[in-house]
C-alpha cells in the first residue's frame, strides 16, 4: 500500500550525453516524466510511493515499467496500451544546465488513463495524491484526472498539485491556462515556478500571486525560483529558503525531486498541510532544497534523483548558495 500516490505522465527523456566524432549530438535514454520523478524521490526520501498512469506497449514502455518496479515504486497503477506509443521528449540543455523540451506525443499512451475501480481503490489506500497537469490536454485523460483528483478530495486525502507548464503540449496558451487553473481549488499544496504563478493568478508580484492561490482553498504554495531557492506562502504565515551551492550539471528532475522530498515530509509528519507549524515546515522546505540541489549534480531525471543520506549530508556539508 502506498503512502504517496502520484498520477500523470511517465515518458522516456532523451538527453544530451555529447557528440560524435564528426559532431552529430548524442542522447541518452532516461525515464522520466515529473509525477514519476516525484514518486520515485519521495520513495527515497522514506516514503512508500505507488505510480498512476499509462504507458505504451512497446520497449520503451517496457523499459518505463521496469525502471519503477526497480526503484520500488508501486506499479498496480500502471497499463501498458497496444495501440499508443510512449510518450517521448528530447532534452536540450543551456550552457548552465536549463533545459528546453521537443515532445513527441500526438497523443501519448499516457493520455489514455481512464478512471476506473481500481485507480479509485489505489487512492482509497493511500494518503496523498499527486497529479500534473499535462493528462488534461487530451480525452480520456483529462477527465480521468478531473475525476479521480474530484475523488480523493471527497475522501479526505491531501492532494498535491503542480501545474508543469509545458506550452509544446498545448494548442493555446489560453487553453492550457484555462485548464491548469481548472485544479486549482482541488489542491491542498501547489508547488509552482514564479512564471506558472504569473499564468495562473494574472497577478503581479509573488506575494499577490500567492494569495490569490490560497484565496482558492490551497493550504500551501510553494514557489520555486532555481537558483535563488524557493518561498513559501500559507494562510498564517510566509518564509524564504535558500538553496544549496552544488555544481549544476543537469537541472532535469530537480523541480521534481524537490517537490517529492517536499511531498515524502510531509506525509511523514501525519498532519495535514494547513495544521503544519512554521518551524516544521521550513525543515522540510530546506530537506527539498537539498534533494533538488543534489539531483542537479547527475545527469538524468530518475538516475539523478538522491536518497535521504545523500540529501542529509548535502545539508550538513554544502553551503547555502546565497544570490
Amino acid at each position: 500500500m502506498a503512502q504517496l500516490l502520484s498520477m500523470g505522465e511517465l515518458l522516456i527523456d532523451f538527453t544530451p550525453v555529447g557528440t560524435t566524432e564528426d559532431g552529430r549530438l548524442l542522447f541518452a535514454r532516461n525515464p522520466g516524466g515529473a509525477p514519476a520523478n516525484v514518486a520515485v524521490q519521495a520513495l527515497r526520501a522514506g516514503v512508500s510511493a505507488g505510480f498512476l498512469g499509462r504507458v505504451g506497449k512497446d520497449m520503451f514502455g517496457d523499459f518505463l515499467a521496469d525502471t519503477l518496479q526497480g526503484c520500488g515504486v508501486e506499479t498496480q497503477g500502471l497499463s501498458q496500451d497496444p495501440d499508443y506509443a510512449t510518450t517521448l521528449a528530447f532534452v536540450q540543455l543551456s550552457e548552465t544546465g536549463d533545459r528546453d523540451f521537443s515532445f513527441y506525443r500526438n497523443p501519448g499512451a499516457d493520455t489514455r488513463l481512464a478512471a476506473g475501480e481500481q485507480e479509485r481503490r489505489l487512492i482509497d489506500q493511500c494518503g496523498l495524491l499527486c497529479f500534473g497537469s499535462l493528462l488534461l490536454t487530451a480525452e480520456p485523460s483529462r477527465s480521468a484526472v478531473e475525476e479521480l483528483v474530484g475523488y480523493a478530495r471527497s475522501q479526505g486525502k491531501v492532494t498535491a498539485y503542480d501545474p508543469n507548464w509545458r506550452p509544446p503540449l498545448w494548442p493555446s496558451q489560453e487553453e492550457g491556462v484555462a485548464r491548469m487553473r481548472s485544479l486549482v481549488p482541488q489542491a491542498d499544496i501547489m508547488k509552482v515556478s514564479d512564471e506558472e504563478l504569473s499564468l495562473l493568478t494574472a497577478r503581479e508580484g509573488m506575494e499577490e500571486g500567492a494569495k490569490a492561490l490560497l484565496a482558492k482553498g490551497v493550504s500551501v504554495v510553494v514557489v520555486t525560483m532555481g537558483p535563488k531557492g524557493c518561498a513559501v506562502f500559507t494562510q498564517g504565515y510566509s518564509f524564504r529558503k535558500n538553496t544549496y551551492d552544488t555544481q549544476v550539471k543537469d537541472t532535469t528532475g530537480s523541480g521534481d525531486s524537490f517537490f517529492g522530498a517536499l511531498l515524502a515530509k510531509i506525509v511523514q509528519s501525519g498532519k495535514k498541510p494547513g495544521e503544519l507549524a512554521q518551524e516544521e515546515l521550513e525543515g522540510f522546505v530546506d530537506f527539498a532544497n537539498a534533494a533538488g540541489a543534489v539531483c542537479a549534480t547527475k545527469t538524468g531525471a530518475i538516475p539523478a534523483l538522491p536518497d535521504a543520506a545523500a540529501i542529509e549530508a548535502c545539508r550538513k556539508t554544502v553551503p547555502l548558495l546565497k544570490l
